[in-house]
C-alpha cells in the first residue's frame, strides 16, 4: 500500500496527502510499539561495535520516551572507525565509477524502499511534523540518485587536453581524496547525510559517518540500507556521540572533513585541518541568517504566506530559515496583520498528528535560548505574536514555544544579525529595497535570501546586490528555504561556506576530488 502513496517535496504543499495520513496513522503506533528504544550499535566495516560510553536519546516531544539507546563512540572506536575506512579505500576507489554508480543506485533504491520507516524515526528523534519527514526521504533518495546521474553526466571527470606532439597523450581527471569523516547535523539527519555521504562515495572515497547525538536511530537505519544494498564493508562507518566529533576530526587518518552545523564549529574544524603539514579539505555548510525581503510592489499575501513557511517550517530549525525580513515602511502595517493571523493559525503540537506544522523545539538549550531572544525583544522591540513558552497536557512533556514574530527592533540588534535555527521572524522597516539588501549583506552569513517583488527592476537589483548563494523570487512555498537536489543548488558564500561552492548541484562531487594531470608519450 505504501508504494501507492504520494510522494512529499518541500514544493508541493497543495497536493492531497490525506493517503499518506491515513497510512500513517496506522503505521506510527506499530513502529512506536516495536522500533523506539532499542539498543543501536556503532557500525566498522560491517561489524558492530559498543566500545564507549552508553546514552539514550529522548524524544523531544515526549521526555518519558526512549527514541534509542547509542554508545558514544571513545577513542580506540574512533581509531577502528577510521582504520576501516581506510582499508576500504583501495578496493573501492580502484573498482572505477561505473560500478561505484551501480551500487550507490542500488542504496537509493534501498533507501526508497524504507523511506516511510526513516521518515517514522525522524519524526520521533528531531519532532518533525509527518510531511517535514516524509520529504527529508524523498530527497535523500534523490541527492544520490543526482549525484549518481551527475558522474554519468561529466564521464567520471576524466577531460582530454590539448597536445604538444602527434605523439602525445594528455588528459586531465579528477580523482578520490581518501577517507571523509562526514559529520551531520540533528535537523535534516538522513538528507544531508545522504547529500555528504552519496557526492564522497560516488567520487571514489570512502567514509566515517558521524551524527548528531540526536539523531541516531535514523543514522542506524540508514546503515541497514547500506547492508541490504551490497555496500562493501568498511565504505561507510558509524560512530555515535557528542564526544566522538572531536575524536574524529583529530584523529590520523582523515584525508577530509565534510560537515553541517554551526559557523561556530565549522571554522573551528576549518582551521584544525589547515594547520596540518598539507592543507586537507574541509567542506562546510554553515548555518545562514537568510533575509526576505519585501516591496511596495510585492503581493502581500504571497508574501506572508512565504515568510511564514521559511521563518516556521521545521520549527525555525533549518539553517535556511528565514529570522529577519526587510520590509518597505509603506507595507509593514498590512505584512504584520497578514502576518499575525497567519501565525495564529499555526498548529504547533504533537507531531504524530497529522494536523500539526510545528512541533518542539530539539532540546531544553534551545528553549532557553528561545526565552533569551524573546527577552531581548520584548527590551528594545514589540513582540506582535507568540513570544511564549506552550504549556498544558500536550505541551509539558516537550520543549514547545510558539511561532513569534517581532517588530520595531534596531536594524543593528543582534537579533537581527545572528543566526537563531528558532521559529522567531523579526520584520524591520526601511525605506527601499536597496537600503534593506545593504543592513541584510551586513551579517556574516550568506546562504539564502528571498523577494517578493511584481517589479522586474527591483528583482534585477536583488539578483545583482543579494550576498547569498541561494536566491528565491516570489516564492509562495518558502521565501528563502525548499531547495531540492538537481533544482537549486545549496551554495553558502562568506560565513555559511568555506569555498563558494555547495551541494546539490553540479560543482558538488568536485569538492571530495583532487586534480591530476596525465601526460603519457605513446611514440
Amino acid at each position: 500500500m505504501a508504494k501507492a502513496l504520494p510522494r512529499v517535496t518541500y514544493s508541493n504543499n497543495g497536493a492531497d496527502f490525506r493517503p499518506l495520513h491515513d497510512w500513517l496513522d496506522e503505521a506510527l503506533p506499530g513502529f512506536r510499539r516495536t522500533i523506539l528504544g532499542q539498543a543501536w550499535p556503532n557500525v566498522m566495516a560491517g561489524r558492530h561495535d559498543v566500545t564507549g560510553r552508553a546514552y539514550e536519546v529522548l524524544c523531544p516531544f515526549d521526555r518519558n520516551l526512549v527514541v534509542a539507546r547509542l554508545v558514544s563512540a571513545d577513542r580506540r572506536a574512533v581509531k577502528a572507525a577510521v582504520q576501516a575506512g581506510r582499508e576500504a579505500f583501495p578496493a573501492w576507489s580502484a573498482m572505477g565509477w561505473k560500478a561505484r554508480v551501480k551500487f550507490l543506485r542500488k542504496w537509493a533504491k534501498e533507501i526508497d524502499r524504507r523511506k516511510y520507516e526513516l521518515g517514522m524515526a525522524a519524526l520521533y528523534e528531531v519532532g518533525k511534523s509527518r510531511l517535514e519527514a516524509m520529504g527529508e526521504m524523498e530527497e535523500a533518495t534523490d541527492l544520490i540518485t543526482w549525484y549518481c546521474d551527475e558522474m554519468e553526466r561529466r564521464k567520471g571527470y576524466a577531460q582530454a587536453l590539448r597536445r604538444s606532439h602527434v605523439d602525445e597523450e594528455t588528459t586531465c581527471l579528477l580523482k578520490p581524496v581518501g577517507l571523509f569523516a562526514v559529520i551531520a547535523p540533528f535537523n535534516f539527519p538522513v538528507a544531508l547525510a545522504c547529500n555528504m555521504l552519496g557526492a564522497a562515495l560516488v567520487a571514489g572515497n570512502t567514509a566515517v559517518l558521524k551524527p548528531a547525538p540526536q539523531s541516531g536511530l535514523t543514522s542506524a537505519l540508514l546503515m541497514e540500507t547500506v547492508e541490504a544494498a551490497g555496500l562493501p564493508p568498511g565504505v561507510i562507518n558509524l560512530i555515535n556521540g557528542a564526544e566522538a566529533g572531536p575524536l574524529l576530526v583529530d584523529a590520523e587518518g582523515v584525508d577530509g572533513v565534510a560537515f553541517t552545523g554551526t559557523h561556530q564549529t565549522g571554522m573551528r574544524i576549518y582551521r584544525k585541518l589547515a594547520s596540518s603539514p598539507y592543507a586537507r579539505p574541509v567542506i562546510c555548510e554553515m548555518g545562514g541568517k537568510n533575509p526576505a525581503y519585501v516591496t511596495a510592489n510585492a503581493d502581500l499575501d504571497m508574501a506572508a504566506e512565504g515568510l511564514i513557511r521559511a521563518a516556521f517550517g521545521l520549527q525555525g530549525e533549518k539553517c535556511s530559515s528565514c529570522s529577519v525580513a526587510y520590509v518597505e515602511a509603506g507595507v509593514k502595517h498590512d505584512l504584520l496583520k497578514r502576518l499575525k493571523a497567519m501565525a495564529q493559525a499555526i498548529v504547533v503540537g504533537n507531531p504524530e498528528d497529522r494536523r500539526t506544522f510545528m512541533g518542539p523545539l530539539i532540546d531544553e538549550t534551545a528553549a532557553e535560548r528561545f526565552q533569551k531572544v524573546v527577552k531581548a525583544a520584548r527590551l528594545k522591540g514589540r513582540i506582535i505574536h507568540g513570544g511564549e513558552r506552550l504549556s498544558g497536557p500536550v505541551f509539558n512533556k516537550g520543549n514547545f514555544v510558539s511561532p513569534t514574530v517581532v517588530a520595531e527592533l534596531p536594524p543593528d540588534h543582534w537579533i537581527n544579525r545572528e543566526e537563531l535555527i528558532l521559529p522567531v521572524l523579526s520584520v524591520v522597516a526601511v525605506a527601499s529595497l536597496e537600503e534593506g539588501i545593504a543592513l541584510g549583506n551586513r551579517n556574516v552569513y550568506g546562504l539564502c535570501a528571498g523577494l517578493y517583488s511584481g517589479n522586474p527592476k527591483e528583482v534585477e537589483t536583488f539578483l545583482a546586490l543579494a550576498e547569498a548563494g541561494v536566491l528565491y523570487v516570489n516564492r509562495r512555498t518558502g521565501a528563502t528555504t525548499g531547495a531540492w537536489p538537481g533544482e537549486q543548488t545549496f551554495c553558502g558564500w562568506k560565513g555559511s561556506g568555506v569555498d563558494g561552492k555547495g551541494g546539490f548541484g553540479p560543482f558538488t562531487i568536485p569538492r571530495y576530488m583532487r586534480e591530476q594531470s596525465l601526460t603519457i608519450m605513446r611514440g
